[in-house]
């Protein structure tokens, strides 16, 4: 059952492809919120780092769910 808003219920099991998309519409929104940090030189430098640090996490972690869900060509 989902919500109105077609949103997963809370005590739905997530699929890898929810995941996946979560995941990649974290790392934009992150994306976006580093452009405007950085638009301003007195930004938060930590603050900058850390959300850098997420992001590149996020991408591990998309490439490696994408890797789980395409089929190896190879086998």
């Amino acid at each position: 059952m989902t919500t109105e808003l077609n949103q997963p219920a809370a005590n739905e099991p997530m699929t890898p492809e929810m995941r996946l998309s979560l995941m990649i519409e974290r790392h934009r929104a992150i994306d976006q919120e580093l452009i405007d940090l950085q638009a301003h030189p007195w930004g938060d430098r930590l603050l900058i780092q850390r959300m850098k640090k997420e992001k590149l996490r996020l991408r591990d972690g998309i490439e490696r769910l994408k890797d789980e869900l395409i089929p190896d060509l190879d086998a």
